[in-house]
């Protein structure tokens, strides 16, 4: 019987990767599926969630245990955390893997590759950290560890250019993601929801803490705007991090009548007329579909506090950054309130010249972030990386 004589180009390789959030699993979904279309032969493991593992990786932690908003919140779980991160350390020293694949989650990631380039693990980062709006000086870290980077927002590539890292603009995986499976009037019968009466979306975020701060806001904001506008129905996505009945239980405690949607999201998006979104990439997705919205943000004060005296740009929502000006409202902390969110709404929804203003400022912004197939794009640079 004759063997085949194994050679550096016929073993399996390893990759491990780590996406801390929901945003990240979904994008390392993407990531993974094309990488194995380039060579099956890949074998992943790391952090992710439901979409990494239905990818085919190797789950050693699941990231929605590790998803946190704001400064003070980390520390409910920083036990938790710290433990995964050593466990991931230990498999770099004695594994060794291919690959180190990072996406974005900065404060989590850095360590891993310092510990990567210690043991001689190569290191890619996808989706750079955001230090374009605070704590700008961890560039030169980056530089030092990563040996190629992947940025999704335009503006991204020439910052790192400037510290001599080996960078690419691969445009934004959502331009892939975010479509559209039905129309408008076969999501209205789909959805159950009437036609012919505004509907507003309520995205309340991905995470627990997230939505037990913002939802209750959003509930009685749309309490206030049915008794203004009677011919308005609300309906919610539920991300999939989301558990039902969490979320359930507390649209129950409202008179406002939502519907909640699990699946189908970007059709639900995409026939709102207007949506009140948790600051994040949801407003990205939310823009994407062309939907005029309404951005909240909300944390502890103390976090606020501390984020208000590092953090240094005009805009928190990534639709207004991308767009260099404010083309979307913002209410943040204080400001999050229902009263607020209600006349947000309200104003934009009775301002057919404002609607139409926004709706286009939304195309322009899309338009920014390249053209489709950044996936593709990305596991290409990735693989060559192995393949060297």
């Amino acid at each position: 019987m004759h063997l085949e004589q194994e050679t550096p180009h016929s073993r399996f390789k390893e990759v491990m990767i780590v996406a801390g959030e929901a945003s990240g699993d979904l994008h390392g979904f993407n990531l993974v599926k094309a990488m194995h279309r380039i060579d099956p032969r890949i074998r992943f493991y790391g952090i992710g969630g439901e979409k990494l593992r239905e990818a085919g990786v190797e789950i050693v932690a699941n990231s929605s245990e590790m998803a946190v908003v704001g400064l003070t919140e980390v520390l409910s779980k920083l036990g938790f955390i710290l433990k995964v991160r050593r466990k991931l350390k230990k498999f770099l020293q004695e594994k060794r893997p291919d690959l180190l694949i990072l996406i974005d989650y900065p404060d989590f990631n850095l360590p891993l590759a310092k510990e990567a380039r210690k043991n001689g693990v190569k290191v890619f980062y996808y989706i750079s950290p955001q230090v374009w709006a605070w704590r700008k000086g961890r560039i030169h870290t980056i530089a030092k560890l990563v040996d190629r980077m992947a940025v999704i927002l335009p503006f991204e590539a020439p910052i790192y250019e400037r510290v001599k890292l080996d960078v690419s603009f691969v445009g934004h995986p959502l331009l892939d993601a975010v479509k559209r499976k039905y129309t408008r009037e076969e999501a209205l019968q789909k959805f159950d929801l009437r036609d012919g009466i505004t509907t507003v979306g309520i995205l309340p975020g991905s995470r627990d803490s997230e939505v037990m701060k913002l939802l209750p806001e959003m509930l009685k904001a749309a309490e206030i705007l049915e008794d203004r506008q009677p011919s308005v129905q609300f309906v919610l996505p539920l991300a999939d991090t989301l558990n039902y009945d969490f979320v359930a239980d507390i649209v129950s405690q409202y008179s406002a009548n939502v519907k909640i949607v699990k699946d189908d999201v970007y059709d639900v998006i995409g026939l709102s007329d207007i949506a009140m979104v948790a600051s994040g990439t949801a407003t990205l997705e939310t823009a994407l579909l062309g939907t005029p919205m309404v951005i909240v943000y909300k944390i502890s004060t103390l976090s606020y506090l501390i984020g208000r005296a590092v953090v240094n740009v005009d805009n928190i929502g990534l639709v207004n950054i991308i767009a260099g000006k404010t083309v979307v409202p913002e209410l943040i902390q204080g400001d999050a309130n229902p009263e607020k969110m209600a006349d947000e709404v309200y104003n934009i929804l009775t301002s057919g010249s404002r609607m139409d203003e926004m709706k286009k400022e939304l195309l322009d912004v899309s338009k920014k972030l390249g053209g489709p197939g950044a996936s593709e794009r990305t596991a290409r640079l990735a693989c060559e990386m192995i393949l060297k």
